[in-house]
Order: structure tokens, then sequence, then C-alpha cells
């Protein structure tokens, strides 16, 4: 993979072991020479993330809208800054920029983010693989809803592999590198 979008939060949150694996998650995009795609932001773990990966020679693109832009939210020094109308566009646009997803730690924009592109991805609208860093056991309650929607009929079990969960880093973009690169979809089939 070239490039991977990023889905976090614009905050670090209260413990300081988030805002060390989005530091850790940058330098390891630049080492390994995938340009890191997210949503432009210079605070929170975006700009964490976004200033590890600049800070060791990788490359960072930045999708933001003009709203945002206006309050002076975004980062500064990225190697690419898009603007766009709508939060609708940005994700569109990270989306055609990345060939990878992966959430880390955040709120409410980055299970929009997280969930929107996996619909995308069951729907057969892109082939690319999509990571959950399940750091710290951050998302475990979200990983025990997700198991809860295939027990009680709302999600397809063959739907579940749809979503890549480590809490390892580099075990994580393994796995993503060997997924297939398909459009294969279970959606359509009946239980």
């Amino acid at each position: 993979m070239k490039s991977i979008a990023v889905f976090c939060g614009s905050s670090t949150g209260h413990d300081p072991v988030y805002s060390q694996l989005a530091a850790e998650l940058g330098r390891n995009f630049a080492r390994r020479g995938i340009t890191l795609v997210y949503g432009a932001g210079n605070i929170g773990l975006m700009g964490v993330i976004a200033d590890a990966a600049l800070e060791n020679g990788g490359k960072v693109v930045g999708a933001i809208p003009h709203f945002l832009k206006e309050k002076e939210v975004f980062h500064k020094s990225l190697s690419e800054l898009i603007s766009m109308d709508s939060m609708h566009e940005r994700k569109a646009v990270m989306a055609e920029r990345a060939e990878g997803f992966i959430a880390l730690p955040g709120g409410f924009g980055t299970l929009d983010e997280l969930f929107e592109i996996l619909t995308w991805k069951q729907l057969g609208l892109h082939p690319h693989p999509v990571g959950l860093l399940n750091w710290n056991g951050y998302y475990d309650h979200l990983i025990a809803h997700i198991d809860r929607m295939i027990e009680t009929g709302f999600l397809k079990a063959a739907n579940r592999h749809l979503l890549l969960i480590s809490n390892d880093l580099d075990q994580l973009l393994d796995e993503m590198e060997k997924a297939p690169r398909s459009f294969e979809t279970k959606w359509i089939e009946r239980t």
C-alpha cells in the first residue's frame, strides 16, 4: 500500500498512550514509505500523527472542508492540502486518495468515518483493507457490539472479516498489506 487514510481523534484523550500510538504510526508510515491521508487537522491525534510522519520524512495529504479551514484548525506544513465544501466531500476525497484505512481512537467523527468506509466496502464500492487499531483495549466494547450485531441477525457473519482488528500496529499493517484487494462482498446473501 502506498497510501492509508487514518481516522482519529481531534483531541488526544486523557491518557498519553494514545498520542504515543499516533506518533508511532506516523513514524511507521514514513519508514514504510506510506503516504498518510487524513483530515488535515493540527490538533489532537490528527496533529500528532501528521507531525510524526513529516518529522521523519513522510508524505502527508490533508483533506479539510472550507469551514474548518477558516477556523484555522488545519496543519500548515502538509505535503498537500485539499480543500472542499463539505464533510461528505472530505470523506470522498480521503477514500479516493487511499489504498487502505485505519481507525485509531477517536470520537463520533472517527466512528462515522470508520463505519461509512466499512459500509462502502460491504457494498463493493472499494476493494481496500479497513483496519481497527484496538490499542489499549480502546475498541473492546465496539468489537463486542459488532459481534452482537451478528448474534442478533443485523450483520452477516460473512462480513465480519471486512474489518481487520489488531492491538499491534505492525501486525495490523502487515495484515492490511496481505489482504486481498477484491470487491468480494456477502451483503446480498440471506441467512
